[in-house]
């Protein structure tokens, strides 16, 4: 079945609308960057930070209440992602936020808010990560937190629970909140927040047999060395170089733009442990990365809401890529433009992945403007394959960085032959099983998508070592799930792990007749929506009755179309279809509504709504669709 030409026809009018968007969606330095959308947790975080250490002033408290406020769902709650259920947690955290804006107990959508937190276990059966929030202000006890004593710091990359073991984005939270909970600090409280206990008692010890009961005990023991005497000198003096050497691996850790890893939760943390090492709010240290934050910060209708983290070196590969799908020429200014600056966002300088892999050479990209501690290969494989579209009048820049980074890729290959984001090998069951790890992921093993995107950079890429491709190409077989589809740990969900796999084990050499292909997309044609679309709900990462199920988005839709036609499905029925909900579904200004969640930061947990994602992926389906017609 091949498309009528006058739906065609359509499809080459729907990509010309959707690339002059995306043209001019382009900074005149040469970037793309779209806003990162996520919970109301980084607005009343945000409003908590600032009423800790004094800066709370009424118009921002006011502004970010009323975002705060438009977020609510009718039965009093937020949620994590749009459309999704009440997060007990984020509810809690929201309603402290609002008390702080002003807010009266007594008014109904709060009245509604505290009704459901005491009725889900109250502040009790928050995550660890709220009811420290609340212990800064004596809401929480401290000592009914679990221990974090910051002399972990001492442990050695090879013993157990060593900091390294713990991916990039925990390991630097842990390091300052390891500071934080050393002084346990408790600033006056502007009302207090009894409405949302239960009174619910504390759940009995676990077994001592099972891992919890053994952390248990582990955490009880630490306590105990807590209580030590002040005046008992061994304590005291380990307190203090412990606290020193915490405070120097935060200090050495501040990227340029002030911030602390470029996101949000070792950021604020970071702020908090120096601020009670006393670093004064007018230090320069302090004052980086409290203006950092107000880079990420967006001020638009008189509501005020803050970014996790910003994207991009990310956004501007993407764009790159898709734009170059759609016909863009390789030498168009644009993507000119966007090449050199990618070229120069290049990183030279060793991170912490280096203390696995001293010895390689630094390279690669990160994900933000400023975050030269923590290059990924995700970002590394996007780049390089944006760069490969682009004709530059003096390469020569261009292939000696591509030729670093393509050594560093290889020197972050895991054992088993995937690639992680950000570290090697980081695969610690233990950093998990801790009380403290009670909220989204605290490692970073090897995962589908980034090995499909590095397999896919280097798949034909002459004088590129095959070992490593064969490696990676039999690792990501091995993940297929038994439905065909693959696991998406940095997108929603399935339907992304599968759309990056397919691209990638195709250009890879994989026979689009071989059995797991057909598979795969057996998979994608029996989760194609009525519509035509596709989509898949985040609830999928802990509900299997949500695997590839969800209302149709238009990334999700290109992730899926992508996928089939790399499997060489170009007329098949489900194509046609998708295409043509690309075609009906676009907006007249070239881009797509997507309110839906489709990117993900913690599987169960965190979740992201990339804004570029609605225009880069249809584009780029719409330009592979087009490209395929026209080349028959």
């Amino acid at each position: 079945m091949s498309i009528a030409t006058e739906p065609l026809a359509d499809a080459r009018a729907a990509l010309a609308r959707a690339r002059d968007h995306l043209l001019g969606l382009q900074d005149r330095a040469g970037w793309w960057k779209g806003e990162l959308e996520t919970n109301v947790t980084m607005e009343a975080e945000d409003l908590l930070l600032r009423q800790f250490l004094g800066l709370l002033t009424p118009d921002v408290a006011a502004s970010t209440g009323r975002w705060i406020r438009s977020r609510q769902r009718p039965d009093g709650t937020w949620a994590t992602f749009h459309g999704g259920p009440a997060d007990l947690s984020t509810t809690a955290e929201a309603y402290v936020a609002l008390r702080l804006a002003g807010d009266h107990p007594d008014a109904p959508h709060m009245a509604a808010a505290a009704a459901h937190v005491r009725g889900h276990g109250g502040v009790e059966a928050t995550r660890v990560f709220t009811r420290l929030w609340f212990a800064l202000f004596g809401w929480w006890e401290w000592n009914d937190l679990p221990a974090l004593p910051p002399e972990v710091i001492f442990l050695p990359p090879d013993a157990p629970l060593n900091i390294y073991d713990f991916a990039c984005w925990a390991r630097q939270t842990v390091v300052a909140l390891t500071v934080v909970w050393a002084h346990r600090p408790r600033r006056p409280a502007p009302f207090g927040i009894d409405e949302l206990r239960s009174g619910t008692p504390a759940a009995p010890p676990p077994p001592l047999r099972s891992v919890e009961g053994r952390f248990y005990l582990l955490d009880r023991l630490l306590k105990a060395y807590e209580r030590l005497p002040g005046w008992f000198l061994p304590k005291r003096a380990l307190r203090r170089l412990a606290l020193g050497q915490a405070e120097r691996w935060i200090l050495r850790r501040q990227e340029a733009d002030g911030c602390w890893g470029g996101i949000q939760p070792p950021w604020v943390y970071s702020l908090l442990a120096l601020h009670l090492q006393g670093y004064p709010l007018d230090h320069p240290v302090i004052a980086a990365g409290l203006a950092g934050l107000d880079r990420y910060t967006v001020l638009e209708g008189g509501y005020r809401r803050l970014e996790a983290c910003q994207s991009p070196v990310w956004d501007t590969a993407l764009a790159v890529i898709a734009l170059s799908d759609a016909g863009v020429p390789s030498d168009d200014p644009a993507l000119q433009r966007a090449a050199n600056w990618l070229v120069d966002q290049e990183i030279r300088v060793p991170g912490d992945w280096s203390v696995r892999r001293p010895r390689l050479e630094p390279s690669g990209w990160a994900f933000e403007f400023d975050n030269d501690n923590y290059p990924d290969v995700d970002d590394t494989a996007e780049v390089i394959l944006a760069l490969d579209r682009v004709r530059l009048a003096d390469p020569a820049r261009r292939n000696a960085a591509e030729a670093r980074a393509l050594h560093w890729t290889f020197g972050m290959q895991s054992r088993g032959g995937g690639w992680a984001a950000f570290d090697v090998d980081n695969t610690s069951r233990l950093c998990g099983d801790l009380p403290f790890c009670d909220f989204g992921e605290v490692t970073d093993p090897p995962s589908a998508d980034v090995t499909a995107h590095v397999i896919e950079m280097l798949a034909g890429r002459p004088g590129v070592d095959r070992t490593h491709v064969e490696r990676a190409v039999t690792w990501l077989l091995e993940e297929q799930e038994p439905d065909g589809s693959w696991f998406g740990r940095w997108g929603a969900n399935y339907v992304y792990g599968t759309g990056a796999a397919l691209p990638a084990l195709v250009a890879a050499g994989i026979p689009r007749g071989d059995p797991r292909i057909r598979r795969a997309v057996r998979w994608i044609e029996e989760h194609q929506n009525p519509d035509g679309g596709w989509g898949e709900d985040l609830r999928s990462y802990v509900d299997d009755q949500w695997r590839g199920r969800g209302d149709s988005t238009a990334s999700q839709s290109g992730w899926a179309l992508m996928a089939l036609l790399a499997a060489g499905e170009h007329d098949s029925p489900a194509t046609t279809r998708g295409i043509h909900w690309l075609v009906t579904t676009q907006r007249a200004d070239g881009s797509w509504d997507e309110p839906q969640y489709t990117g993900t930061g913690f599987p169960g947990d965190f979740y992201i709504n990339y804004h570029l994602y609605r225009i880069v992926f249809p584009l780029d389906a719409l330009g592979r669709y087009l490209h395929q017609g026209d080349g028959r």
